[in-house]
């Protein structure tokens, strides 16, 4: 018996009834020879770990743009907390911990530098429009690699459904969809109380007394709620009062941090780097990187720019910004 059979098993023995078994999987579009040690769930997260795409996340933009201090987090630091939040209610539900962990660590791949103002622009200016989950997938399907990372169906469709109407078709996927907006609410007021665009004092008096005061707490009870309110049920879900606080506090993020505040103060900025790179790489596409040009054989030019430029980091965005459009100091 191979070590992947053997966790297999352990698997079918020990998991709630509700949580979705490597050997029930859905499978992927292009069969393989299944690994001798890891289950499928188990090499898809490894797959994704290991992308460049992940690797990029470390310089792309939670909220604050370009910060100064070490302690704002990124979208990889978001990643991460959304994982060990997912984790933990997957562990305490007995669902499958290893499908939880590489939707979580896949979710955002296909962010854009500069977070939601990258987001927005590129929705604005290219044709096929622009979310980041259908990105996300993309990226796994299409972008790493040769022919994508060929990841199986439960943690494809829990990556695309993170966000939006549709709601994942696991358990494991609806969890994500609640540490999402766990982890970035809590950890946007941590940094905007960091930054002094808000205080702890300013938080909605409702929302307080039911969640509690500071980020940890706060955590720590939307855990414990989801699980209290989903433990031996075929649905994630948290406690009517817990939903409405949440929600309150994240319309009051919205209107507080999110937009007009001083953290997007050079939002603007951000968009017209990348307007003016989408239009000037549109008239010199042989400035896209060789397996870009390749692209273009099967896909039009709109299609491969965005995908180029979504795929950049803050930094590489500003540098290629700067080797194109600001003259160079004369060298003598």
């Amino acid at each position: 018996m191979s070590i992947r059979v053997a966790q297999e098993l352990i698997e079918d023995k020990i998991l709630s009834p509700f949580a979705q078994k490597s050997t029930q999987s859905a499978g992927r579009e292009h069969e393989e020879k299944e690994c001798d040690i890891r289950t499928r769930f188990q090499r898809d997260r490894d797959r994704i770990l290991y992308s460049k795409s992940f690797r990029r996340l470390k310089h792309k933009t939670q909220v604050f743009l370009s910060p100064e201090g070490d302690h704002y987090r990124t979208r990889l630091t978001h990643t991460l907390e959304v994982s060990q939040i997912a984790r933990t209610i997957a562990r305490s539900l007995m669902l499958n911990e290893d499908l939880t962990e590489a939707i979580s660590l896949g979710h955002d791949l296909g962010h854009t530098p500069f977070g939601h103002a990258g987001e927005d622009i590129l929705n604005d200016i290219c044709p096929y429009g622009f979310r980041h989950n259908e990105q996300s997938l993309r990226v796994i399907d299409r972008l790493e690699g040769v022919n994508g990372l060929n990841l199986t169906f439960e943690v494809r469709d829990g990556i695309k459904n993170h966000t939006g109407r549709i709601i994942p078709s696991t358990l494991e996927g609806q969890v994500i969809r609640y540490a999402d907006q766990i982890a970035y609410i809590n950890h946007d007021i941590d940094d905007a109380i960091r930054g002094g665009i808000i205080s702890e004092g300013d938080l909605p008096k409702g929302c307080v007394d039911v969640l509690g005061s500071g980020s940890s707490k706060r955590i720590n009870n939307m855990i414990i709620n989801i699980i209290e309110n989903s433990t031996n049920k075929n649905i994630i879900k948290m406690s009517d009062e817990f939903l409405e606080a949440k929600d309150e506090l994240r319309d009051f993020m919205f209107e507080n941090v999110y937009f007009e505040s001083k953290a997007k103060k050079d939002e603007i900025k951000a968009k017209n780097i990348i307007r003016e790179l989408y239009k000037y790489i549109k008239t010199r596409p042989e400035l896209l990187p060789d397996e870009f040009k390749n692209m273009l054989q099967g896909l039009d030019l709109d299609r491969v720019v965005c995908d180029y430029i979504a795929g950049m980091t803050d930094r590489y965005a500003v540098r290629k910004f700067h080797e194109i459009f600001i003259p160079e100091s004369w060298q003598y």
